[in-house]
């Protein structure tokens, strides 16, 4: 598990990953209290407000004949290649269809059993939702997904045993469960 996003969750670098859970929660909160297109709309502002100076001091410098120095975000912004572009269609065309297909799937009842828990799971979120909006589930999700991968690999051990303990608990209830339900029963051919 490497990459980019790894590298942010489990605060490699840390300026980086706190820059990036504070954006991400100052967009949720705005979100709760703007309209998305006003965030987009002021974000966009934002980022304008800081490249439009910087592009007009670059350019009153070079009319000065100052040699301007090139800004470090023109060389680290590179545009995708022909093949990364179609690398990317293609990954991102594979997850939709993939979506697709289960999504039909489930909605047209192909296997009644994963119909039903998928039913099951509507039917909790409607008590979630009662309770809670969108948001502040998607805030919690950001918060959760920052701080538990730190917290698994300090404590790894530990967590590993509990889980350990909840797995075996889970298998004997489910063997418990079984042995009552008289479909579960093998029947002799």
């Amino acid at each position: 598990m490497e990459g980019p996003v790894w590298a942010l969750l489990y605060w490699r670098v840390p300026e980086r990953s706190a820059l990036a859970l504070l954006l991400a929660l100052v967009a949720l909160g705005s979100l709760s209290r703007f309209s998305a297109v006003s965030v987009a709309a002021y974000g966009a502002l934002a980022v304008l407000a800081v490249t439009v100076p910087l592009r007009l001091r670059q350019a009153a410098l070079r009319a000065l004949g100052t040699a301007a120095p090139q800004p470090p975000a023109r060389a680290e912004v590179a545009a995708l290649s022909p093949e990364q572009q179609q690398r990317w269609a293609r990954l991102l065309a594979r997850h939709a269809v993939t979506a697709t297909r289960t999504l039909t799937r489930l909605f047209l009842v192909h296997s009644v059993p994963e119909s039903l828990k998928f039913a099951f799971l509507f039917y909790l979120l409607t008590y979630v939702g009662a309770v809670c909006n969108g948001l502040t589930l998607l805030a919690a999700g950001v918060v959760c997904a920052f701080t538990f991968p730190v917290l698994y690999r300090r404590h790894q051990a530990q967590i590993e045993q509990h889980l350990s303990l909840v797995r075996s608990h889970l298998s004997h209830l489910r063997a418990r469960v079984l042995a009552k339900l008289p479909s579960a029963k093998v029947k002799p051919q």
